[in-house]
């Protein structure tokens, strides 16, 4: 029975932070560029305050229409006279973290749900994936606008809006990858020696299966970001005023 041990077993937590702590990018210089540009964008964002004089909603009402790098204004004004540097910033801040938490929210949610279904199957996993098959018949952009007209209220709306968009591609993601792993022969090790079905599920299925969690989450941010500038320039975001990328665009074409 030594053999059949699950302990230890070059699987679990440990195999995924070492794969997050040793990311194999030598000769991928792509990646490396793609790594500064965003790293580059996020310390922009979050330094927002050391990076302009003026504020995302102080008006210049002497200045309308700057021009680039006129009266202190780096990339000028608006037909409202806000400075249009200051409130690329801050509205990167309001997109950046919108899209972050959304897609954590769709990661969980979503998550938990495909881990649930796919460990269980039968019936259960049966209607639940047709329901996320008819989701996911609709656009993003389609699902996403109509979630967002029939929600009301702030921002948090719109973390709701975009975490139930992408949520269903979670669902699909991991219980693909549990019903993959389960089969596998250090889950069948373990439950021969009598490891209860709850630890098998957390200490040896669900940490094998986030792989490719951490490699389409990010991607996804992008996505949502993109979502919701888009709403906000069909007029279903923020108020055309605040400092964000979509109803900064909507304002500049009016």
């Amino acid at each position: 029975m030594a053999i059949l041990a699950p302990n230890p077993v070059p699987f679990g937590w440990g195999r995924v932070t070492a794969a997050l702590g040793r990311p194999r990018v030598r000769g991928r210089w792509p990646l490396w560029i793609g790594g500064v540009i965003v790293a580059l964008v996020v310390l922009a964002v979050v330094g927002a305050p050391l990076l302009t004089s003026w504020a995302p909603g102080q008006p210049d009402a002497f200045h309308l229409f700057d021009g680039v790098g006129n009266n202190g204004h780096l990339l000028g004004t608006d037909q409202f006279g806000y400075d249009v540097w200051s409130r690329v910033l801050y509205g990167g801040r309001l997109d950046l973290t919108v899209g972050a938490i959304a897609v954590v929210l769709s990661v969980v949610v979503g998550g938990a749900i495909g881990i649930a279904i796919g460990y269980v199957g039968g019936w259960v996993d049966e209607t639940v994936m047709r329901l996320v098959d008819i989701v996911q018949s609709f656009p993003p952009f389609v699902l996403a606008l109509t979630i967002a007209v029939v929600l009301q209220g702030g921002n948090w709306r719109f973390v709701v809006v975009l975490g139930l968009v992408f949520a269903p591609s979670y669902v699909r993601l991991l219980r693909s990858e549990v019903r993959a792993v389960r089969s596998a022969t250090f889950i069948d090790a373990a439950r021969c020696v009598g490891v209860p079905g709850r630890t098998v599920l957390t200490r040896h299925v669900v940490p094998n299966c986030l792989g490719p969690v951490f490699s389409i989450a990010p991607v996804n941010v992008g996505w949502a970001v993109i979502t919701f500038a888009g709403l906000s320039f069909l007029g279903l975001g923020v108020n055309v005023s605040t400092a964000e990328w979509g109803a900064m665009i909507q304002g500049s074409a009016s």
